[in-house]
């Protein structure tokens, strides 16, 4: 048993006393409403759009706009296009993410002797971040690793994740020791798991005359600021290029989800998806680099939205590829990068049947 304080004193009596440190892993992801209503919709958005790292402006200018326009009218329209994606199962992204947690952790488990433990937070909605935390502590985890699943670096969401992680460890009297994953925008086997899902695509149903890498867009003021999303989601299409062989002219990089009335990074993707369609484009295949998992901005925006601003100017055959999801080369990248920020605190597993069962004994 182990002392947690996190979750409440349980008293010196349960206090782990044989120095056995269990590992955590906290993947995290954006998040998702509870269900696809206006009712769940607003607490999700209110969240979201009251994180000053999303929107960086002073809350006395913002914060009004948000509770007198914002959440009176965006939760019943964003209800409606999550219900377009809604599964049997629930959220996509929540859906994918934990089939993404199970499988890494399996991964992990399989490659060193420590037990390891893999938790699934959100930054908005549930599970949250704060609950899967004090899961991770409840398990006896007293050294963490908080990997967002973000691949691209930026402040709007992998720094809102530490905000977030550190906002709740305030709380705790026994902090754990703390590793934190900033980006893996540049990993070899993420983008080889890119490149390989694009090429599955050509496989089934031929190659596009037009790639598309649309990432999420943000303020560009972020950006001429110090933010290196840009330069990151470049650097991501750049790299998939070269492993595709493309030339520059076989693909183009765009930015999407425009919120609000200021500029946003450019080219923005439904503006390329007009023009490519009025140019009579026979054929575009689309990936978005930027998201772990499918969810709404995959899957209503990408494969929906845009798909009919193509096809209505003039487009041909417009092919999305899904994200990366839980492919097996997908968990195996980010089971690779979790492993070289636990150096030092795991050990690779040995092929001797003592120190498996040992190991297995106490998870």
């Amino acid at each position: 048993m182990t002392f947690f304080h996190g979750a409440g004193f349980k008293g010196a009596e349960t206090y782990d006393h044989t120095g056995r440190a269990k590992i955590g892993v906290l993947l995290v992801n954006l998040g998702t409403p509870d269900a696809p209503t206006k009712r769940a919709l607003r607490p999700y958005l209110k969240k979201f759009l009251s994180d000053p790292r999303v929107i960086e402006l002073p809350r006395w200018k913002w914060l009004p706009v948000l509770h007198l326009f914002v959440l009176t009218t965006r939760p019943k329209a964003s209800a409606a296009l999550y219900r377009k994606i809604w599964t049997s199962e629930g959220s996509p992204l929540l859906v994918h993410t934990r089939a993404v947690a199970e499988a890494v952790g399996e991964a992990l488990r399989s490659r060193v002797a420590e037990p390891v433990q893999v938790a699934v937070g959100m930054r908005y909605g549930n599970p949250s971040m704060p609950a899967a935390l004090r899961e991770l502590g409840a398990r006896g985890c007293r050294r963490v690793l908080v990997f967002p699943l973000y691949p691209q670096y930026s402040g709007t969401t992998t720094a809102s994740t530490f905000d977030a992680v550190f906002e709740e460890l305030a709380t705790w009297r026994e902090m754990p020791e703390l590793r934190t994953v900033n980006d893996y925008h540049d990993d070899t086997g993420y983008v080889t798991a890119l490149a390989a899902s694009i090429r599955d695509s050509w496989r089934e149903r031929g190659r596009a005359r037009k790639l598309l890498l649309t990432f999420h867009g943000i303020p560009r003021r972020y950006v001429d600021s110090g933010d290196p999303y840009f330069a990151h989601c470049h650097e991501t299409a750049r790299r998939v290029a070269a492993e595709l062989a493309l030339a520059p002219g076989d693909f183009e990089v765009t930015f999407q989800s425009l919120f609000g009335k200021e500029e946003w990074l450019r080219p923005y993707t439904d503006e390329t998806m007009k023009r490519l369609g009025a140019e009579k484009t026979e054929s575009v295949d689309v990936l978005c680099p930027g998201f772990s998992v499918d969810c709404l901005e995959t899957l209503e925006e990408i494969d929906g939205l845009n798909r009919e601003f193509f096809t209505h100017a003039g487009g041909g055959e417009y092919r999305y590829v899904p994200c990366l999801n839980e492919r097996p080369d997908h968990v195996a990248a980010l089971a690779e990068v979790a492993l070289r920020h636990l150096g030092g605190w795991v050990t690779a597993a040995t092929a001797t049947s003592e120190v498996r069962a040992t190991a297995l004994a106490a998870r």
